[in-house]
């Protein structure tokens, strides 16, 4: 019986993915109007996403409903900031950099630098919600459930 990847098997799956964007099934690009985003694989046990970050854009503070992950900077970067003591700590992700989280990590992730970026993410298993959250006063407060295959 196969193994069920870890949080560290699905960033060597974006890493390798990262490794030769010309072969992804989708051509990438960049929408000047909302972050670009798009499936390049999916599986029995994970999917594949590749994002595209043009300078100012990011997402809400979200979870992944459940599923474990992984990221990864493919060129550019990112600023991941995850909720810590009440606040948001950011964490700074350059190309190359990636990393893995489990089922209940929230965190946003913005492209606060000058250069476009993209990135890889791997999902086990496949996303079908994701909360995204308000920090109130250092707490979480959810603000909506998106539903896969009506929010994205």
């Amino acid at each position: 019986m196969p193994s069920v990847p870890t949080e560290s098997d699905l960033l060597a799956v974006a890493r390798r993915w990262a490794a030769d964007p010309a072969s992804w099934p989708v051509p990438l690009r960049f929408d000047p109007a909302t972050r670009w985003y798009a499936r390049l694989a999916a599986h029995h046990d994970h999917e594949v996403w590749a994002l595209s970050w043009l300078p100012g854009q990011g997402t809400d503070l979200h979870d992944h409903g459940g599923s474990s992950g992984a990221f990864l900077v493919v060129s550019g970067s990112l600023t991941e900031q995850t909720v810590s003591g009440g606040r948001l700590r950011p964490h700074l992700l350059t190309a190359g950099s990636g990393r893995h989280f489990g089922p209940r990590h929230v965190h946003m992730v913005t492209n606060r630098h000058v250069e476009p970026a993209v990135s890889v993410h791997v999902y086990r298993p496949a996303l079908h919600r994701m909360t995204r959250y308000r920090l109130v006063q250092g707490r979480l407060r959810v603000a909506e459930v998106a539903q896969a295959g009506v929010a994205w």
